[in-house]
């Protein structure tokens, strides 16, 4: 059985079809959607049984942790444990944007929504369309790219039907995303004062390191 496709306004999406985005994921559903960089797959990150469905649609390894879209720098200190002013430095700059910062996780998230590392990764994307879900939601909602392991990302909702439309029940569809490289990766959870670029994407790695040693 192939996915539902749901259009929305990826500037402006309507309150209706958000509401039925969010009842979705409410009831445990893994659900597609565009992000200023790929296609997403977004379920409950506190409903385990819909993580475990991400790695198994993904035939994701399980020891790599999910990363988190959320809709403002407060939810992530919500979601993390003792953050540095880092943190601060790179999301006035980056945020919203594609920059994925990886902090200790705090209590409110399961440990195995975090691959059992302790670690989260969070993101204020550059998209209305997620923030619109995360803010009626109330929660973050997770990441991952929306392709199977090894296959190509994700820029528009027909190439997400083409790889996995038999395995969820919902893609959004919000027109092409904004971009065709993936987030940078920042590493901020190997202690005070220390970072590592872990992947360079969108943002280059010089940037970074502007904004971190000023």
């Amino acid at each position: 059985m192939s996915a539902e496709i749901l259009r929305v306004h990826p500037d402006e999406p309507q309150p209706d079809r958000i509401d039925y985005i969010v009842s979705c994921l409410r009831k445990g559903d893994v659900v597609a959607m565009p992000t200023d960089t790929f296609y997403g797959l977004a379920v409950d990150p506190v409903n385990l049984f819909a993580v475990e469905q991400i790695y198994k649609i993904k035939t994701r390894q399980k020891h790599k942790p999910l990363s988190l879209l959320i809709a403002s720098v407060s939810q992530a200190y919500e979601l993390a444990r003792d953050t540095d002013p880092m943190l601060d430095k790179l999301a006035e700059r980056f945020w919203p944007g594609p920059l994925t910062i990886i902090v200790n996780a705090g209590c409110k998230l399961p440990l195995r929504s975090t691959a059992n590392t302790g670690n989260v990764a969070l993101r204020v994307p550059d998209a209305a369309i997620p923030r619109a879900v995360v803010e009626r939601f109330g929660l973050p909602i997770t990441a991952t790219s929306a392709n199977l392991q090894g296959a190509p990302e994700c820029t528009h909702a027909g190439c997400v039907l083409d790889q996995i439309g038999d395995r969820i029940p919902l893609i959004v569809d919000g027109g092409p995303t904004g971009h065709t490289q993936p987030t940078t990766i920042v590493d901020l959870s190997l202690g005070p004062g220390r970072w590592a670029v872990l992947r360079e994407g969108a943002i280059p790695t010089h940037e970074i390191v502007m904004v971190l040693q000023r």
